[in-house]
């Protein structure tokens, strides 16, 4: 699902993409980007834990992501299996840090998600919402 939301974003030009494992991520890495997609499997109804401990993490930095665009997304086992309430915990998060969340009013309102493997419905609605939220970041990227 990270793939296919970096081909959307893609899509804008002057826009780079880095897409990492989030054991590969140092939290420091948070304060220099614009943008911020967190995407997470469901368990029990929300984030996996290296999910919740980078956000914990992140709290060393309360206000200093203030006006940085995030973004969410989840997958699940099944209908039902708690996608959206994954996303909110993690678009939560991001709120609390003052960062601007981009929804859309068409598909996925919350951000993409997917029953196990993303199909193309899925797909599709990675990469719309990797092209919103890149066409955001440019929107309110410093002159």
């Amino acid at each position: 699902m990270a793939g296919h939301i970096a081909d959307g974003a893609l899509e804008e030009k002057n826009v780079e993409v880095d897409v990492k494992p989030v054991r590969d991520v140092q939290v420091e890495e948070l304060l220099n980007a614009d943008g911020i997609v967190i995407g997470s499997p469901t368990y029990y109804g929300s984030m996996a834990s290296e999910i919740k401990k980078l956000l914990d993490d992140s709290i060393k930095f309360h206000g200093k992501l203030d006006g940085k665009v995030g973004g969410a997304f989840s997958s699940s086992g099944n209908i039902g299996g708690g996608n959206e309430t994954t996303i909110m915990n993690i678009l939560n998060a991001m709120l609390i840090h003052g960062m601007i969340v981009q929804g859309t009013p068409k598909g996925d309102h919350y951000g993409p998600v997917a029953i196990e493997e993303p199909d193309k419905r899925s797909q599709r609605l990675c990469q719309e919402y990797g092209q919103r939220i890149a066409k955001l970041v440019l929107k309110l990227a410093p002159a």
